[in-house]
Parts: C-alpha cells; structure tokens; sequence
C-alpha cells in the first residue's frame, strides 16, 4: 500500500444516497466519459477531529481504460454499450479504490487515538459491527469483502 502523505485538514467523502440527484459536477452522472468526478469534501469541525486524517491521495486511473479510434459507426452497438459499460465500471473501480485509501487512512487516526488513550489498536467488537453491516447489506460475500477492508485498515502493528 502506498504510504499516505499527513494534512493539516480534515476531509470526509461526501455521500449521496440512491437516487438522489447530484450536485452539478457531483459523481452521480457518470455518462460515457471514463474519468471519475472528483469526490466533493467538506470540512470536518475541529471539535470533533482527534487528529488531522492523512490526505489520501488520488485512485489510479486509465489502468484499463482503451479507447477505440474506430468511428462511431463502424462498432456494433452491442460492443459500443460493453465499451462504455466496461469504462464506467473502471470508473467506479477508481472511486473504490479511492474510498478504501481514505477509510484506511481514517482507521489509523483511530487505531492511533486508542493506542495513546491506552486501548487497543483494534477492538474486536467494532470490528464485529462492521461483518455484521456488511454481511446484512451484501449477504455471505459482503463478510468476505468486510474481512478484507479490516485487514488493509488494521495497518501494521
């Protein structure tokens, strides 16, 4: 994993539920363009931060991404709409990746906190809350994928 680089301010992922529209600019409409929308951030009060949450830097991008030079009208549309398909998906791809460097990075200011308040650097109940979500959202892989996000969170000891 890429070492995170230390800011000064505090950055939380905007989040839109299903459905709802997007702020213009916003990630909602992803259309046919392969580059993901910026995620918008807001400031989190200083009251409520422990520390400053490193600034996770950007997703990859263009890993798969191969643009046809062929004219519009020589692809079958059936391969046209697997195009663009297959380019959105790359394009939500990055936002994850995205997403799972900032909720890395986020775990560590807490894994960090409890260590110098005493605790422990994992608390194994939390840990469950979080299978449990994942397990109720996605069924028995949602447990798998949730194992793995607490894993590349944890961090090194």
């Amino acid at each position: 994993m890429t070492p995170l680089p230390e800011t000064t301010t505090d950055t939380a992922a905007a989040t839109a539920s299903p459905g709802a529209p997007a702020a213009p600019g916003g990630e909602a409409d992803l259309g046919t363009d392969a580059t993901p929308a910026t995620p918008a951030t807001e400031a989190v009060p200083a009251a409520t931060a422990v520390e400053a949450v490193p600034a996770v830097p950007a997703a990859p991008q263009g890993w798969a991404r191969k643009r046809s030079t062929a004219p519009t009208g020589s692809i079958p549309e059936h391969e046209r709409m697997i195009t663009e398909a297959r380019e959105r998906i790359d394009a939500i791809d990055d936002r994850i990746i995205g997403l799972i460097q900032e909720r890395s990075a986020v775990s560590a200011v807490v894994q960090k906190a409890r260590v110098e308040a005493g605790g422990r650097r994992v608390n194994l109940s939390r840990e469950m809350e979080v299978l449990s979500h994942y397990r109720d959202a996605l069924g028995k892989q949602g447990t798998a994928l949730a194992m793995t996000l607490l894993e590349l969170s944890r961090g090194r000891a």
